[in-house]
């Protein structure tokens, strides 16, 4: 069975009862699979599977394109620069849409693999707020960052944890949670350079990660060369609530 056959299958179970139940909340773009895998329309957006929120979402509120400092020192996270855009669609009619009003919040490790606001076994950042952020969609359903190129932690591939919420204030709000990734290959190149080489050998790659391993494929980011660093777009379509 091909990969996208069997994203068809994996995807089918819940958001069959979605699309035919009426409360839509789907999540398409990119690659692989259409609605009419699952019985519905057949727009040029594809769909992106959810994955977990994971335990380090705090809702920092911090409405910035530019999430490498540390809002209350002013320091700078070091790393390898990474300009990311998050462009989002709202599928209507078996149409595409831009998206616009759409709280978009992105949050990810250090190039230590530290997350900041929260305790752990192995430090406490609570407090600090480095790497996290929101932006809204602008007119054209586009969402800016400036960040760096994530590090990595044991027991995880390198990633970038996504959540979109439209009307978050209301109780017709639409929420959706996901992770981004990147290709082994263009992670060894960037931790081969400071300051990502000080950790040492990463312990896991794409494959070894069973949150990856559900999906991650689809969610591959594709960065290229940047005059500083690197800059990638990450396209998501949204069949949402009809009222």
């Amino acid at each position: 069975m091909s990969d996208d056959l069997t994203m068809a299958c994996l995807l089918s179970r819940r958001d069959a009862l979605r699309l035919l139940g009426g409360c839509v909340a789907c999540v398409i773009a990119g690659s692989p699979v259409s609605l009419s895998a699952i019985g519905g329309p057949s727009p040029a957006c594809m769909f992106r599977p959810e994955q977990t929120e994971g335990p380090y979402f705090v809702d920092e509120r911090l409405n910035r394109s530019d999430i490498r400092s540390d809002p209350t020192t002013g320091q700078v996270k070091s790393g390898t620069p990474l300009g990311l855009t998050v462009r989002l669609s709202r599928v209507e009619m078996g149409q595409c849409h831009p998206l616009p009003g759409a709280q978009v919040d992105i949050w990810h490790c250090d190039a230590r693999g530290v997350y900041s606001d929260v305790q752990d076994p192995g430090f406490s950042t609570i407090g600090q707020k480095f790497l996290r952020g929101y932006q809204i969609s602008d007119p054209q359903g586009e969402a800016r960052f400036l960040t760096i190129y994530p590090g990595w932690y044991p027991g995880r591939t390198v990633h970038i944890h996504l959540k979109v919420r439209t009307a978050p204030e209301t109780k017709q709000r639409f929420e959706l949670t996901t992770q981004m990734y990147f290709d082994d290959a263009l992670s060894d190149r960037v931790f081969a350079d400071p300051p990502y080489a000080e950790k040492g050998s990463r312990a896991g790659r794409n494959q070894d990660d069973r949150i990856f391993r559900r999906g991650g494929e689809q969610l591959l980011l594709s960065p290229m060369p940047a005059a500083e660093g690197f800059s990638a777009t990450f396209s998501l379509g949204l069949q949402l609530p009809s009222s």
